[in-house]
């Protein structure tokens, strides 16, 4: 002998089935309207963190011909769009080292022997951004304690990948991919507009 289902019972069934999908759906929509909610604000402090450096690394490229595209991607790539704890209260946005008389010791991942490691250091602590873009394009234009020339060909070079090249080939940053990373954000933001 068969059940049959009443019409009642079958109408239940339908309705939760329904419910199901519905939540189903909104777990799998929910977090993409969540993710476009998130990225507003970061979009908005990343306007915001161009405006304010931009003028400072135009008035460098000016007196020095270090592209201004360079500086505002390196500062937004060292600084994290000047939201790291170094930028926000040290005013220190390219991730200068110092010593204990001139910095404030802060852990740092480094690129060594192939893999990330944390390690901690002193960094410079400027009194305000412009101070730390001055500091900045000085280092590349005296150059370092060994080697005054040390960053002559980020000076000369002809446009932003060439000048990002240059920076990662003299080791101013650990990271091998440090190069790619400065004219991917050059070319995602058109930083090279303000060259």
């Amino acid at each position: 002998m068969v059940k049959r289902r009443s019409r009642r019972q079958g109408n239940l069934v339908n309705y939760l089935l329904l419910l199901i999908l519905l939540g189903l759906l909104f777990c799998l929509v929910f977090p993409f309207f969540n993710k476009q909610e998130e990225k507003e604000p970061q979009t908005e402090v990343r306007k915001e963190f161009i405006a304010r450096i931009a003028p400072l690394a135009q008035a460098e490229q000016r007196k020095y011909r270090i592209k201004a595209s360079i500086t505002i991607a390196q500062a937004a790539l060292e600084s994290d769009w000047g939201q790291s704890q170094l930028a926000s209260k040290y005013n220190n946005l390219f991730g200068v080292k110092g010593n204990e008389q001139d910095g404030t010791l802060l852990a740092t991942k480094e690129y060594v022997n192939g893999q990330w490691i944390t390690v901690e250091d002193y960094f410079v602590v400027y009194p305000s951004w412009k101070a730390a873009v001055e500091a900045h394009s000085k280092l590349f234009v005296d150059g370092t304690g060994w080697d005054h020339n040390h960053y002559q060909a980020v000076l000369e070079a002809s446009d932003y990948k060439q000048a990002a090249q240059a920076l990662q080939e003299r080791g101013y940053a650990t990271d091998p991919k440090y190069a790619a990373k400065l004219i991917e954000l050059i070319e995602q933001y058109q930083l090279d507009s303000y060259d």
